[in-house]
Order: structure tokens, then C-alpha cells, then sequence
């Protein structure tokens, strides 16, 4: 009975601080792609850690000021564009439906339709629906919603330099708090804890390499694709693309909406051309791209991570659907090694205790 109200009172106090532990697991990622980056330097150069743990941080801040100063103000002026074309794309699209919708009710009835009377009376029917202005305010409205949401500037801030002081302090030390975490379990399982850790560190490092290398790619191929067909603001849709591609099926599919938008402004038929080339292009990510440079990486089944995107997005919010991956990777690890591997295989802790 203790122990069972021990549980219920910890499962209380998790919950009460999952803001906490998700800003803490995201430090974390932060950590482990900077500390793998740091053993790639150090290796190469043949330097001690913490030289190479300085020229990782300087090489990271110029990248940062150098985007800042040349491409981010050019996005986020094509992005403001793009957000302001949106209604005009939905009430298009809108019309484009009705029309043909009607002239498929012509071809299918053209003998009871004499005149543009029938014609008439069918588009102010169909205009009680809710117009395409309504819907193009409604998406516009959701989009601003989201916007909002995810760049509250005083909250946002704090969280930030939450995670990255964090990141930074466990990068500083790394070993320390990792023994600083084994120090919670059982003394027996000390050993078998830091292999799983360990296991658990290559495997988010390889999803960050992989996941990083592959929105480069996607960036690209969106880039080059959007110029040859002729789409405006190609570096903001090709960021985008690159930048959603880190959330698996729920970015991409976002990510299309935006040049679709300007195609649909411009010419019908490009729209089409551009849905085709974002499929052409999440499958040559996924069968190609991915494959070649996440061999290593732990394998996550479709209705893992859709159900794990699912689930921390309602337990965490914006910032856990797109941390939902790692999370799953480390999950997956430790569901391999303890519970298959030590529990039901080896029926490790009966042996031990």
C-alpha cells in the first residue's frame, strides 16, 4: 500500500513539472548535439575537449550571425508575404471549386440546364456555404493563433535560455551528470545503466546527424525545384520545407501548403506541379536520402511515431511534437535494453536481487 501511494504521489509531481522536463530533455538534445560535435573536432584536430568545445561554440555563434545578417530578414519578409497570400490562395481555390463542381453538374445534367439561370441559382446556393473569404480568414486567423503561440516573446525567451544554459552546463561536464543520473538506480545496475545511457547517447546523436543532413537535402531539392518551376519566394519555401522536415508526417504535409499558395496565385496548373514535386521529393528523402545516411540510427515503426507525436503533443504542446522523436528514440532504446533484453530475456533483476 506505501508503496503504491509512493507511486501515485511521484506520478503527481512528474506531471505538476512536465514543463520542466520537457524544457530539461530539450537541454539535453542541445548537450548531446554539441558534445557530438565537439568529439568530431576534437578527433580531427587532436586538441583537448575543451579547446574543441570552444571552437564548436565560436564556429556555431558566426553561423548564427552570418544567417541572421543574410537570410533571415529576406525569410521573414517572403514568410510575411506568404502568410498574406493565403486568404487570396483559399478564396481562388474556392472559386476553382465551384466552378468546376458546376460545370460537372452541366456535363452530367447539360439537357435540364437550357441557360445560365440553373447556373445562377446553383452558385448562390453554393455561396451559403462558407465562402472562400471565410475560410481563407479562418486559416489565416489559425495560422496567426499558431504564430503567436510559438513566438510568445517573454515566455519564449526564458525557455530558451533556460535550455541552452542548461545544454551548455551538461556539455561542460557531461560525465558528471551522467553519473549524477546513475547514482538513482540500484547499485547492481550501475554498470548495465551507463552501457544503456551510452547506447541511448549514440542513438539521438545519430538521429541529429541524419535528421540534419536530410533537411539540408530537402531544403535543396525544394529550392531547386520551386526555381525551375517558376514559384515565387523560393528561399522562404525552401526553408520552411527544410526547417518542417525535422517533424515527421505532420511537417512536410505543412510545409506544402505554402508554395502551393503562391502557385495557385500565379498559374492552376503549377500548383499541381509543386504538389508533385514536394511527394517526389519526401520520397526521395525517404527512400533514398534517409537510408543512405541514417543506417545507424534506431529504426522507429510509422505507428511508433505517429502515435508518440500524438501523445507528447498532448502531454507537452507545440514543443512536444516536435521533440517527440528523440523522445521516442530514447524510449524505444530503453524498452529494447530493460524490458526485452534484461527483463524478459534475461530475466536480469531476478537474477541480481
Amino acid at each position: 500500500m506505501l508503496s503504491i501511494t509512493a507511486l501515485v504521489f511521484s506520478v503527481i509531481i512528474l506531471w505538476g513539472l512536465k514543463e520542466i522536463i520537457i524544457l530539461f530533455f530539450a537541454a539535453i538534445i542541445i548537450a548531446m548535439a554539441l558534445c557530438t560535435i565537439t568529439g568530431k573536432v576534437r578527433d580531427f584536430l587532436r586538441i583537448p575537449r575543451l579547446a574543441s568545445l570552444l571552437i564548436t561554440i565560436i564556429s556555431i555563434l558566426l553561423i548564427s550571425i552570418i544567417s541572421i545578417v543574410t537570410i533571415v530578414p529576406q525569410f521573414t519578409s517572403e514568410f510575411q508575404e506568404l502568410i498574406n497570400q493565403i486568404p487570396s490562395a483559399v478564396s481562388k481555390l474556392w472559386e476553382l471549386s465551384i466552378n468546376t463542381f458546376l460545370n460537372f453538374v452541366e456535363i452530367i445534367y447539360k439537357d435540364n440546364i437550357p441557360d445560365l439561370a440553373n447556373r445562377t441559382i446553383l452558385t448562390n446556393k453554393l455561396n451559403m456555404i462558407p465562402d472562400g473569404s471565410t475560410l481563407a480568414n479562418g486559416v489565416t486567423d489559425s495560422i496567426t493563433s499558431l504564430i503567436s503561440l510559438v513566438s510568445n516573446v517573454g515566455i519564449g525567451i526564458l525557455q530558451l535560455f533556460f535550455i541552452i544554459s542548461v545544454g551548455l552546463m551538461i556539455t561542460l561536464q557531461p560525465n558528471s551528470y551522467r553519473e549524477v543520473a546513475i547514482l538513482l538506480v540500484p547499485s547492481f545496475y550501475r554498470r548495465r545503466a551507463r552501457t544503456i545511457l551510452l547506447r541511448c547517447g549514440n542513438a539521438l546523436s545519430s538521429w541529429m546527424a541524419g535528421v540534419l543532413l536530410s533537411s539540408i537535402f530537402v531544403a535543396i531539392l525544394a529550392a531547386i525545384g520551386l526555381y525551375l518551376l517558376g514559384i515565387k519566394l523560393v528561399i522562404a519555401n525552401a526553408l520552411i520545407a527544410g526547417i518542417l522536415n525535422v517533424i515527421p508526417n505532420v511537417g512536410p504535409t505543412i510545409s506544402t501548403i505554402f508554395p502551393l499558395s503562391v502557385a495557385l496565385l500565379d498559374t492552376p496548373w503549377k500548383s499541381l506541379a509543386v504538389l508533385g514535386l514536394y511527394i517526389l521529393i519526401q520520397n526521395i528523402e525517404s527512400y533514398i536520402i534517409t537510408p543512405s545516411i541514417m543506417h545507424k540510427q534506431v529504426k522507429l515503426l510509422p505507428g511508433l511515431t505517429i502515435t508518440a507525436q500524438f501523445i507528447f503533443t498532448i502531454l507537452f504542446g507545440p514543443l512536444g511534437l516536435l521533440l517527440a522523436i528523440p523522445m521516442a528514440v530514447v524510449i524505444q532504446v530503453f524498452v529494447k535494453e530493460i524490458i526485452i533484453h534484461d527483463v524478459l530475456e534475461k530475466n536480469y533483476f531476478s537474477t541480481k536481487m
